[in-house]
């Protein structure tokens, strides 16, 4: 080996396969594809199969980048989307701006003449109705009573008693009660006097002092500016009653006279509501509504009313219905069936034998309906409420009937103020798309609340607990703190009346010193509670 060349030598196999003589194999030649073609043609296009050019879109930096910019995109279009769907859903599908075809003709006959009358189609007498409150006269000197006076010549003006009180009045409102006066046409009865709250019934506190329930209050001045209406010698056939609000005269119109009508053409109710606004997508009057299974309104903006129970109110306002069944609604302005308010017996007719002097009462004759409040303590209810839940009992014997005769009737909608009004009819147009996140958010924020009272039926005994502090004076006082507020459970037995699912534990009082400036007109009292642990 060491007489050899250095370079004299033969390299070993290091495989079996290198050790093999192998034929030469003929390198395949295939068509060029279509995209080589192309890629050949036209500069730029030969990287899209390179897989170097995609490389880059998969590392890490590179896919958070993507991700914040798809958040970013969705964010940015999101508001962008949600217009197009409200200006897809107000042009095409709009809620509550169809009118019915009886609507329609009703406003027809209002716009097309100047007869007084012209939208009261079958000359029903209607009593209307208001308790004011104005500061210096802005109701019947402004847009309220410029509306009012329209609405009289429709329904004409021998068709029509004005009612209205109007309890403390200023001098200028005094003033203002007195100009519209002059420019009624109708028959009228327009009050406005001194109503010394001492004159009214009150509740005793625990700590012996006593108040003024505001819904008291309230209920004897919506009463005062009722009781006109047994002394007209007429029978009347509906009452409107309007709060403070800012309305369509056509849609009180429509509100009395096409809401729920049967197959003769005549309405058919035993009340009927609008809806009323506080800005242009907040339903305000919480206080006095309950869905047709008693419960209270979810959050306020359509379609109000939650999915709790047999959730039948929350399905008819969908459905774009104009009577919406309901255990009782308000929202500023609602028409009634008259003869439940009104003294019938003087417009029965006496047997040919019976003499002036003697009168016949039949045991089954009641009073005439009219407000009233709750007078357990710490127990509040309204007394628009209230009145609802006494008419259903009056037509049906029951406190809670399957039909209700309560409707609401979201065609018709007022307002606190002309801006909002003037926005309404646009506002609901798109309004069937909150219908959704309406639904997610009620359960989320406890609507509909608890309701211990739910469901008792009028002359029920009925027993429930309260907390009783052992010293009321401290456990009441406003800085009480949780020894002041140690007592005892106690068993309390009342008798139900009609509207148990109005109610809820609260006090609200009048302020018999409004001049001092703290509570305004009216506070709440807090209820008592044990002291938390």
């Amino acid at each position: 080996m060491s007489g050899l060349p250095r370079h004299d030598y033969e390299r070993l196999p290091r495989t079996s396969l290198e050790a093999q003589d192998l034929p030469e194999l003929k390198r395949s030649v295939s068509a060029s594809s279509w995209l080589s073609t192309i890629s050949s043609r036209l500069p730029g296009v030969k990287t899209l199969s390179e897989r170097a050019t995609y490389t880059h879109l998969v590392t890490p930096r590179r896919r958070k980048r993507s991700i914040l910019r798809a958040i970013y995109y969705t964010v940015f279009a999101f508001p962008y989307f949600c217009a197009f769907l409200v200006l897809v859903a107000g042009i095409f599908f709009p809620s509550y701006t169809h009118r019915p075809a009886h609507y329609v003709e009703l406003q027809q006959r209002a716009a097309n003449g100047t007869e007084p009358g012209r939208a009261n189609p079958y000359s029903e007498k209607v009593f209307i109705a208001a308790s004011l409150y104005e500061g210096d006269g802005q109701l019947t000197s402004g847009g309220w009573g410029k509306s009012v006076l329209q609405l009289i010549d429709l329904l004409g003006p021998d068709n029509v008693h004005l009612s209205i009180y109007e309890d403390n009045p200023s001098e200028a409102a005094m003033q203002s009660l007195a100009r519209f006066r002059h420019n009624v046409t109708c028959n009228s009865t327009i009050i406005g006097e001194k109503l010394d709250p001492s004159t009214l019934p009150r509740v005793t506190l625990p700590t012996g002092e006593t108040r003024l329930k505001r819904i008291a209050f309230l209920a004897e001045v919506r009463n005062r500016a009722l009781a006109p209406i047994d002394h007209q010698g007429v029978k009347f056939d509906k009452i409107l009653y309007l709060n403070d609000v800012n309305f369509h005269p056509i849609d009180a119109v429509q509100l009395l006279f096409a809401t729920n009508i049967d197959s003769t053409g005549r309405t058919n109710y035993g009340a009927a509501c609008a809806l009323d606004f506080i800005n242009a997508f907040k339903y305000y009057d919480r206080f006095a509504t309950r869905d047709y299974d008693g419960h209270v309104t979810g959050i306020p903006f359509f379609p109000y009313f939650t999915s709790a129970g047999s959730a039948i109110s929350r399905k008819d306002i969908l459905s774009q219905t104009d009577a919406v069944r309901v255990r009782s609604c308000w929202g500023g302005m609602v028409a009634y069936e008259a003869h439940w308010f009104q003294d019938q017996t003087q417009f029965q007719e006496k047997p040919d034998n019976t003499t002036t002097a003697v009168q016949v009462t039949s045991p089954k004759q009641r009073a005439p309906l009219r407000f009233r409040y709750e007078e357990e303590l710490f127990w509040e209810a309204s007394e628009c409420c209230l009145i609802n839940a006494d008419l259903q009992y009056r037509r049906t014997g029951r406190g809670m009937p399957a039909e209700t005769g309560i409707y609401m009737n979201p065609y018709i909608r007022v307002a606190y103020d002309e801006k909002t009004l003037s926005w309404l009819n646009f506002i609901r147009r798109p309004e069937r798309l909150y219908s959704i996140i309406h639904d997610i958010l009620n359960p989320m924020v406890g609507f509909p609340g608890p309701n211990g009272r739910l469901g008792d039926e009028p002359g029920q005994t009925i027993t429930h607990r309260v907390w009783e502090y052992d010293d009321p004076a401290r456990g009441f006082a406003a800085n009480a703190t949780a020894v002041d507020r140690v007592g005892h459970w106690a068993e309390v037995t009342t008798v139900a009346k009609p509207g148990s699912y109005c109610g809820g534990a609260n006090l609200l009082v009048i302020n018999d010193r409004p001049e001092d400036g703290t509570n305004g007109r009216w506070h709440k009292i807090l209820v008592p509670e044990p002291p938390k642990v």
